[in-house]
């Protein structure tokens, strides 16, 4: 659901999105990239979380994201993301050194707690002004979906790099109102 039990949206806007990224450069470099990473995916905080530096793919610009909430392991899907948030990946977390270290490369890139990376959310949430209902990881999963629909990606893509299972899940996402929403609506508005 998109809405709580009391209407309220439970996603950021296209522009409240934008303002989360352009807000977390106030982090510091590890929390940013985390943050950015949730922004550009639309993955679950768990899944960014358990993200190691194999699963960025530099050269066909994607993250290669673990569905954890299958009911099996090693369900993958990748999700492309802007070459600048890849390159600036690379300058705090130095990926590629980590990728040809066997050691490194299935560490986990963040290493802290779930905790920790909500509170990182949570602080930048409160930077842009975001209502209670917005304030959590999980908003941003679902601008990404909403953003996406809005952008008239289509429905079965958007299905395939958030890692749904049903088409009627990722359907959720179109019911939002957005800009051509309120266009056909304002030719009955007199």
């Amino acid at each position: 659901m998109i809405y709580d039990n009391r209407g309220r949206r439970k996603y950021l806007t296209i522009k409240e999105r934008e303002a989360f990224i352009g807000a977390v450069c106030r982090l510091r470099p590890e929390a940013e990239t985390f943050c950015l990473a949730l922004a550009y995916t639309g993955a679950r905080i768990s899944e960014i979380l358990a993200l190691t530096s194999e699963h960025v793919d530099t050269e066909a610009g994607v993250i290669v994201i673990e569905s954890l909430k299958k009911r099996r392991r090693g369900v993958f899907r990748a999700v492309p993301v802007p070459t600048h948030f890849l390159a600036r990946l690379e300058a705090v977390h130095n990926l590629r050194d980590a990728q040809l270290d066997p050691g490194q490369r299935a560490a986990r890139i963040w290493t802290w707690g779930r905790t920790t990376a909500w509170t990182q959310v949570k602080l930048v949430m409160q930077v842009i002004g975001a209502g209670p209902s917005q304030s959590m990881p999980k908003a941003l999963r679902h601008a990404f979906g909403v953003g996406a629909t809005q952008k008239n990606v289509p429905l079965n893509i958007v299905q395939k790099w958030m890692g749904h299972s049903r088409i009627a899940t990722t359907a959720i996402y179109a019911d939002a109102v957005g800009d051509e929403e309120r266009t056909l609506a304002s030719k009955m508005w007199l």
